[in-house]
């Protein structure tokens, strides 16, 4: 097998991107200095698709963004010194914003690659011209008005109708979204990517319209990470954010909603042996609120100003989202956040739980203070909090001894917080974990720091629609 060195590489190529709305199929080109094209396919459902200009133009542009977020997933294997953008160039905004997609979003995987990528990721801008010289003083001040408001941050909108494509991963924050807006009355489409038959059994348990979106990465890929390639993390979020938008556009919906607590903007902090924080990595930055606020308002300034993206469990915490899971019970059959369901390759669990896993500790200490002992243990089908040798992965969550896991889980306030309410719990203290935790770990806490109630409170920020956020703050009960 040919090795492939990511050294010798000096070049990263965005080739270029199309989408047919006759078959739903955009194609994204990436290359290697002057090396094979790899392309990546998206498909998605409901074509053909009959578009008129303005809103051409918006998938379009939107297409473009996607091209530029879903390389990152090339640019790892080798993380070269140049970027080359080919077709048309890019604004400083948009350079900005994926320079701070690919540090960020990189960031544990160059923690463990051991690569320092801030400060040496480049994307070329380009100065913007009109395209064509337009004949007449008329139509050169209409070219030059349209080209000023889309710099501006401008664009048009385009007739998009209200309505929510909502990503659901088969974890409990998309379902306890999805019950949120169908109280609310928004309409909604639940969407996802891939071929996961457990999302695709959450999605239809919801009884909502579907849409499951295809994403093909390029053999060629796969092929490079055998012969040598780096490897590692990729903020996948940021890439499917940018999908769904591709999507709202090409289906006329004006809203793209996630489910990201505001627990995701808090990474894993790296300590040294002398106890100093000397890195701060989080697996879960495309997740956050720094990446929502941006990409948001990029959307409405580059592609669409009628295009709303948005979290509706921003201003919550994991554990406001667990207590507001537990009141719901159709899908405690049905949901996983066990990441080992979704790994692309390699061995999935036998059931939907592997147990073991940060996810899976975190989901059950979560959902403990708020559900039945017995519920949940049907839904585990164990109890973790039960079996002593499961201490190590459970420190990890209480940053006891350890940093929080590069997982996405909640903060270790969170964890400390749910432990301390179960360790005044009948139905719980008695557990192998609980008891160590009530006699190891409590007594090094200041009672100040271990309360649950001022972790279930909202927080202001978040970018969900002023008409809808009263509604849904009732119906969590902050």
């Amino acid at each position: 097998m040919t090795e492939f060195d990511p050294r010798a590489v000096r070049a990263f190529r965005f080739t270029d991107c199309r989408f047919d709305p006759a078959t739903g199929e955009a194609r994204l080109g990436y290359a290697f200095d002057d090396g094979p094209v790899m392309e990546e396919v998206i498909t998605i459902p409901g074509a053909p698709f009959a578009l008129d200009a303005a809103r051409a133009a918006a998938v379009q542009r939107a297409l473009r963004l996607l091209h530029l977020i879903a390389g990152v997933s090339y640019y790892k294997a080798a993380v070269p010194p140049r970027i080359e953008i080919e077709g048309e160039g890019i604004d400083a905004n948009t350079a900005a914003l994926l320079t701070s997609v690919y540090e960020n979003g990189l960031g544990e995987f160059a923690y463990r690659n051991g690569l320092h990528l801030r400060g040496k990721i480049h994307f070329p801008v380009s100065p913007v011209s009109p395209v064509g010289a337009p004949s007449g003083a008329k139509a050169l001040r209409r070219k030059a008005s349209r080209l000023k408001a889309l710099l501006q941050g401008e664009p048009p909108a385009v007739g998009l109708k209200r309505h929510a494509i909502v990503a659901i991963g088969g974890g409990k924050d998309s379902l306890v979204s999805i019950e949120a807006l169908r109280a609310l009355g928004v309409d909604q489409t639940v969407c996802w990517i891939g071929s996961s038959p457990l999302i695709r059994a959450c999605a239809e348990r919801t009884g909502l319209a579907l849409l499951n979106i295809g994403r093909t990465l390029s053999p060629r890929l796969f092929e490079l990470n055998r012969q040598g390639a780096l490897n590692g993390h990729i903020p996948v979020t940021a890439v499917n954010s940018a999908i769904l938008a591709l999507a709202a556009l090409l289906h006329g919906h004006d809203q793209v909603v996630f489910s990201n607590e505001r627990s995701a903007s808090y990474g894993s902090r790296i300590v040294a042996e002398d106890g100093t924080v000397t890195d701060e990595v989080n697996h879960q930055w495309s997740k956050g609120w720094d990446f929502e606020r941006d990409f948001a308002a990029h959307l409405r300034g580059h592609v669409a100003s009628d295009l709303h993206y948005y979290s509706l469990l921003r201003p919550f915490s994991e554990l406001a989202v667990a207590r507001q899971f537990a009141r719901l019970d159709r899908y405690d059959q049905h949901f996983s956040s066990c990441n080992r369901n979704f790994h692309i390759l390699g061995e999935r669990p036998a059931q939907r739980w592997c147990g073991v896993c940060p996810k899976c500790h975190f989901v059950f200490l979560a959902l403990a203070p708020f559900m039945p002992k017995p519920r949940l243990m049907t839904i585990f089908g164990r109890n973790l909090l039960d079996e002593p040798e499961q201490a190590p992965g459970y420190d990890a969550l209480l940053e006891f001894r350890d940093h929080k896991p590069f997982e996405c889980v909640g903060e270790g306030r969170e964890s400390r917080a749910a432990m301390d309410a179960l360790a005044d719990s009948p139905a719980w203290r008695e557990d192998a974990l609980v008891k160590r935790y009530a006699r190891e770990i409590r007594p090094q806490l200041a009672p100040e720091a271990r309360g649950l109630a001022p972790l279930l409170e909202a927080s202001d920020d978040h970018g969900i629609p002023g008409e809808l956020w009263g509604p849904l703050r009732a119906y969590f009960g902050a």
